[in-house]
């Protein structure tokens, strides 16, 4: 192989481990509103989102766990994120969405008030969950900065935890 070959090929290299190494500084987050405040979760813990269904009611759960509904033969949780922020319920619109996440095997599906977009943010842009907050049992994975303004990332795992 002759040198100029050899150069050329290397250059490719470093090209394509810059590339890696800026993916790896990269998080991937769908954000949506609940109320009047943006959140967001990484993108790989979502299996689906979805337009609002009818659901099944189940009794003696907490407020915020609307009920069950059926996802191709799964019966999976319906928990409305509003009540569980502890903001006031509040009817589905056009723009409403059921999202269904999944961590291991942990699967919820939550109402949101709507989505917002897929986000891509640097790791250096996340901050830690604010002092107010504290302990492991904090739903906040941490704040991201973005040119207008900030979102909340969620722990999906705190998420899917079931205390009912």
């Amino acid at each position: 192989m002759s040198d100029k070959l050899k150069e050329i090929i290397s250059k490719q290299h470093e090209k394509q481990n810059v590339v890696l190494s800026q993916l790896d500084d990269i998080v991937q987050l769908v954000g949506f509103v609940i109320g009047d405040e943006e959140y967001a979760v990484p993108i790989l813990s979502i299996q689906e989102i979805i337009k609002p269904f009818l659901w099944t009611r189940v009794p003696q759960v907490p407020k915020y766990v609307l009920g069950v509904f059926n996802l191709r033969g799964a019966v999976i949780p319906l928990i409305d994120l509003r009540t569980k922020f502890g903001i006031g319920a509040k009817k589905h619109t056009d723009e409403t969405r059921f999202i269904v996440m999944r961590h291991g095997d942990d699967v919820a599906g939550f109402v949101i008030d709507r989505l917002t977009m897929a986000i891509r943010i640097k790791k250096d842009k996340i901050g830690p969950a604010p002092d107010t907050v504290n302990g492991e049992n904090t739903l906040i994975d941490g704040v991201g900065k973005q040119e207008d303004g900030i979102i909340t990332i969620l722990k999906v795992d705190k998420l899917l935890e079931r205390d009912f």
